[in-house]
């Protein structure tokens, strides 16, 4: 007989299992609205609030909307908000010169909502793809090839632009290689030494993009994949170094995108640097459990709260979830 089957029936694992004050009194791990971050697309024109057809119960907001979501933010304790723009058509080109437009949709939010003086913070995205006509992150050579270095510096100007406009969190989503040194000397030399620069530092060309791509108006013109600058899902040791690049070159907070099928790379990032780490359970991953839920195969409100305590258990400081609303509402009812 072993050891453990000799002190059976001693250790009972369940005796702290047995009801809800225990449980909550054990527990490793807790959800909050502190670690919840609610993505908001923006669109042109007036009190338009449309909801996203892969996407339900997401909208694209216009900018005089956005006193909604602000609202919204506040009254569901959300401390921070993401904007992600939906540009027309016709304002894309193959450079993604729209990036640089001081009334682009992004510089626009960001004027509206910062004329409330609220205690909400705001993230943008620093990327070319919702601005280009060929869906990509960063500018094409004539094959068709992603040009690192010429990208940067457009990066770095849309990074100062959105820093100017008051952005509190710039967040390069782009993967090019050597952005984060370039916009982090930038900011500083102008001046712009306190703003947070979060790096999508491990960002997979994944499968679960679909909807967003939708979403900002990308996936009809997106001519190739993206695997030649977003990583593959096959390596987790590649997103180290990624991340020990990124934290030299002047990176506050890094990122891991997308997420459940990715909790292992979350794990091993906080593990190896106990570094600040914020997860993005993506479109495609809310679109699933949206679609099971609206079949009645699962039930949507245990769903989101377990995924989302998944990434507290992985290590995530903070998460970027489209249930961010729906998650926090939940929480507060329960407190």
């Amino acid at each position: 007989m072993s050891e453990l089957q000799e002190k059976y029936p001693n250790n009972r694992l369940r005796r702290t299992r047995q009801s809800q004050w225990i449980r909550n009194l054990v527990s490793e791990n807790s959800l909050s609205t502190n670690d919840l971050i609610w993505p908001i697309f923006i669109c042109e024109g007036s009190n338009v609030k449309d909801e996203i057809d892969s996407m339900p119960g997401v909208y694209r907001y216009s900018v005089d909307r956005l006193n909604e979501v602000v609202d919204q933010a506040l009254l569901n304790k959300i401390s921070l908000i993401a904007l992600f723009p939906s540009t027309p058509k016709e304002k894309k080109d193959s450079l993604g010169s729209e990036a640089l437009s001081p009334d682009n949709l992004i510089c626009s939010a960001l004027k509206k909502i910062k004329e409330k003086k609220v205690e909400l913070g705001i993230m943008c995205d620093v990327a070319l793809d919702p601005y280009t006509s060929h869906g990509h992150d960063g500018i094409l050579s004539e094959d068709n090839q992603i040009l690192n270095d010429e990208t940067n510096k457009i990066l770095v100007k849309q990074s100062l632009l959105l820093a100017e406009h008051h952005a509190d969190i710039i967040a390069p989503s782009d993967m090019m290689d050597g952005r984060i040194g370039l916009i982090r000397n930038n900011l500083e030399d102008k001046g712009f030494k306190n703003t947070i620069l979060l790096s999508y530092s491990a960002k997979y060309a994944s499968g679960f993009y679909g909807p967003f791509r939708d979403a900002v108006g990308s996936l009809d013109n997106l001519i190739s994949d993206k695997k030649t600058y977003q990583m593959d899902y096959a390596n987790s040791d590649e997103a180290l170094r990624e991340v020990a690049i990124d934290i030299a070159e002047g990176a506050d907070i890094i990122m891991v995108k997308p997420g459940i099928s990715y909790l292992d790379v979350i794990h091993r990032i906080k593990s190896e640097y106990n570094f600040p780490t914020f997860a993005y359970q993506v479109s495609g991953e809310y679109a699933m459990v949206k679609a099971a839920a609206r079949n009645n195969w699962i039930e949507e409100e245990k769903i989101i709260i377990e995924q989302l305590t998944s990434f507290k258990r992985a290590g995530a400081n903070a998460i970027l979830s489209y249930f961010a609303i729906d998650a926090a509402k939940i929480i507060n009812s329960s407190n």
